[in-house]
């Protein structure tokens, strides 16, 4: 196949996106990719003090201006799943605008506890995403981007979730991962349409995460074109990490990928912050369809996430089941 450059293009994470010309194929399934961490997890998380936090950078700010990612054609896609969440009891919320283009979460609903902020070191630095909780068997999966748990061939080491995160406070503790996970396509290419991952949490005090935060829910292959509400917590201008911030609209085919795309201002940090279905300003409960990925330069306020098809839904399985 040939590749299409697009040197003005630029992911998100800082990526320059390479199209892959030709007819669309639906590649056979391949295993998720998983890191499994050998560090105790309370080791990792004493790592992590509210200062290493702060000083933290979006992963995007540490990337080659030039780092060039292949792009397939089409997602593959399979049979629909909706996993309902499971939260805490609701907690009031400001009513808020829709559409949104970029703003800060006023705090309340179970979106407050589920979303949160991640960290990890890559390539020896404190880097920093998005990630969110969501219903699993194992009470334990933050769903996020492909690039916030592996990136240039490597995986991050001290990855942690910080739910509810507030300029260095963590009001649910710090949750270390016992394993990390991306799909296929991500794991060996690092394909922009399968930008995907996963961590599973070890236990806090004795309890599981979504014990503790609530869970939001996950749905897979589903229509496009819907409403939804996307959070994060970007860390470049105009913000500076210290708070959560969300936007909201209805999605559009998008213009370089098989994903989609919302009206959107954050920025690098936000990475993997989850985008959400059916969501209730009231609760803030949703159903988690994608994820914060990549931006194009010159359209700045727009926001692309992959489509959560077959292989999204495989890193979900595999995961709830470690």
């Amino acid at each position: 196949m040939r590749k299409l450059y697009w040197p003005t293009l630029l992911a998100v994470t800082g990526l320059a996106v390479t199209a892959l010309a030709g007819p669309a194929t639906a590649a056979p399934a391949s295993p998720v990719g998983v890191h499994r961490v050998a560090a105790s997890p309370e080791s990792v998380a004493a790592r992590w003090t509210p200062e290493a936090m702060r000083s933290a950078v979006p992963i995007e700010r540490l990337l080659p201006a030039a780092d060039a990612r292949e792009l397939t054609r089409d997602v593959r896609r399979g049979t629909p799943q909706v996993v309902p969440p499971t939260s805490p009891p609701a907690r009031d919320v400001t009513p808020m605008a829709f559409p949104e283009g970029g703003a800060p979460w006023p705090g309340g609903g179970a979106i407050e506890s589920t979303a949160g902020r991640v960290f990890f070191t890559y390539a020896g630095r404190r880097a920093s995403c998005s990630g969110n909780a969501v219903t699993s068997a194992n009470k334990s999966v933050v769903m996020t981007a492909g690039h916030c748990v592996k990136l240039d061939g490597a995986w991050h080491t001290d990855w942690v979730f910080v739910p509810a995160y507030d300029n260095g406070a963590t009001p649910y503790g710090t949750w270390s991962a016992r394993a990390t996970f991306a799909t296929p396509q991500w794991t060996a290419t690092e394909d922009i349409n399968y930008d995907v991952g996963a961590a599973v949490v070890a236990p806090l005090s004795g309890q599981s995460l979504t014990d503790v935060v609530g869970a939001q829910g996950i749905a897979f292959n589903q229509a496009r074109g819907q409403n939804m509400y996307a959070f994060g917590w970007p860390a470049a201008a105009p913000y500076d990490g210290s708070q959560m911030v969300y936007c909201s609209g209805r999605t559009f085919n998008a213009l370089i990928s098989d994903g989609i795309g919302m009206t959107c201002d954050m920025t690098g940090g936000s990475s993997g912050g989850p985008w959400l279905l059916n969501f209730t300003e009231s609760t803030g409960t949703g159903i988690q369809n994608s994820v914060n990925s990549y931006k194009i330069n010159f359209i700045p306020t727009w926001m692309f996430g992959p489509y959560f098809g077959t292989d999204a839904q495989g890193v979900y399985t595999t995961a709830q089941a470690a």
